[in-house]
């Protein structure tokens, strides 16, 4: 799989090739805006329970080589491909995630139940087995070195991926004023790096399964064109 960031103007859009026997699955289907292949090379299909528990989406697209296609990238988000090595360790938030290589296994790991609370979000997601990810972001990734003894502090909103074998404990800091001001921030200690984001998401994109009815989404999803007729 080839990938070509900032394919349009102002980085809006990456360009994706793959190869002859080559497949990459999107989580966001919507944002294939342009594709040239067979038409039988683009297989949507409606996840089942678990995989809409896991991948927080209703359908994702398989699309198989040799193909060429165009994925739009929402105002105020970025996109960044990383190649992931058949060890990596990386827990990633499953709503950043629009595009990964077939053959990547996909491992469910469940937080704390105290942290789980906070933040909304029960599980992250391993990516194993070597490949390539796409992920969209509020603005350029960035990447921070963490240490085993001395902690760094990052907002709950803004962090994208860690090591599975990093210690995060819910925390404020700072003083009494500080601490009443801000965010809950991950406490994290460990080796390796963390992937942050800049800023926190806003609703849309990045929180998929919000803002409508379970009965509405399933008629949207499974309906032909559900999503043009029910709004």
């Amino acid at each position: 799989m080839h990938v070509e960031e900032g394919a349009g103007s102002e980085g809006q859009a990456a360009a994706v090739e793959l190869a002859a026997g080559e497949a990459a699955f999107v989580l966001h289907p919507k944002q294939i805006i342009a594709f040239q292949g067979r038409s039988g090379s683009r297989e949507d299909r409606l996840l089942n329970v678990a995989g809409v528990y896991r991948k927080k989406r209703w359908i994702e697209s398989r699309l198989i080589g040799p193909a060429r296609f165009v994925l739009g990238v929402p105002a105020g988000y970025s996109f960044r491909a990383m190649e992931l090595p058949e060890d990596s360790s990386l827990l990633f938030d499953i709503r950043y995630v629009l595009l990964y290589s077939e053959g990547m296994k996909l491992q469910s790991r469940f937080q704390k139940i105290k942290q789980a609370v906070v933040t909304q979000d029960w599980i992250r997601m391993k990516f194993s087995g070597g490949g390539t990810l796409g992920l969209l972001s509020c603005g350029p990734l960035c990447e921070l070195t963490i240490d085993p003894s001395e902690p760094v502090y990052v907002d709950i909103g803004c962090l994208v991926a860690y090591p599975e074998e990093a210690k995060l404990q819910l925390c404020v800091y700072g003083n009494p004023l500080a601490s009443q001001r801000m965010n809950y921030h991950w406490e994290i200690t460990g080796s390796g790096k963390v992937l942050l984001q800049p800023s926190r998401p806003r609703l849309g994109l990045a929180d998929p399964l919000q803002g409508d009815s379970l009965f509405k989404r399933i008629l949207r999803e499974a309906l032909p064109f559900g999503g043009v007729i029910i709004k």
